[in-house]
């Protein structure tokens, strides 16, 4: 869904500089040419889970990619408001300010750009572990390959995370879940599924993946709705 234009989101975009990269720029291969491990969020939306993550792993790398300039500048915010760089602006709602969180983020940047294909933005291996989380659906099947959980995309995400990294997929939505599920099973050759569940919250559930959300879990799970989840491996020395 495309968000509203943000009010003066050029400026409020400069302001957000020092934690950004930008895509074929020295920048972005400057940060991802590292000796730490590097994660990567595709579709950061707001930024909740993928701020979490960098502030309770300092010693690994993150970056968090985001189509949308007014989507990605409010993550972009919102690390700065958890950095103590700027104070939390009153028109963010209550439930959604990380105020129990807060550490300096250098191991963690935002890129604006849309994900056409991993070879665009990352070297082959270089990746320790893919997040994807409430992807869009696409739930027209003339559009399947558009889903980033097509069989094609997964092989690409094979390509740039390095053997035994992982790629962890979270959905609310069944038919997305159910397509991933079927897609996986066509990479069989270099994916293998080491949890999974459709329920994630469940009291039951045990996977330390519940333990960082997003706004959407966060929102979803509250109102009683399923969290499906799926972590593949890379398994590419076979």
């Amino acid at each position: 869904m495309r968000q509203r234009k943000a009010k003066d989101l050029d400026k409020r975009l400069a302001r957000c500089k020092g934690h950004m990269v930008y895509k074929g720029d020295r920048s972005m291969q400057k940060y991802c040419d590292c000796s730490e491990n590097l994660y990567v969020e595709i579709g950061c939306g707001k930024g909740q889970f993928i701020i979490t993550k960098a502030a309770a792993d300092p010693g690994s790398r993150f970056l968090a990619i985001e189509g949308q300039e007014t989507v990605v500048l409010r993550a972009a915010e919102k690390a700065m408001c958890v950095c103590g760089e700027t104070n939390w602006p009153e028109n963010v709602p209550g439930e959604e300010r990380m105020e129990g969180v807060s550490a300096d983020l250098n191991n963690l940047r935002f890129v604006n750009c849309f994900v056409d294909h991993m070879a665009d933005l990352f070297q082959e291996n270089q990746l320790s572990g893919i997040y994807l989380n409430f992807s869009d659906p696409w739930p027209k099947a003339r559009h399947a390959k558009r889903r980033l959980t097509y069989r094609d995309r997964l092989r690409e995400y094979a390509w740039a995370v390095k053997d035994g990294g992982f790629i962890e997929i979270k959905t609310d939505n069944e038919g997305l879940f159910a397509f991933t599920l079927e897609e996986i099973a066509e990479c069989a050759d270099v994916l293998r599924t080491e949890e999974m569940t459709r329920d994630l919250h469940a009291a039951d559930c045990t996977y330390e993946s519940k333990k960082i959300t997003t706004e959407y879990e966060d929102k979803f799970s509250a109102s009683g709705k399923n969290i499906n989840y799926v972590k593949v491996i890379i398994n590419k020395e076979k």
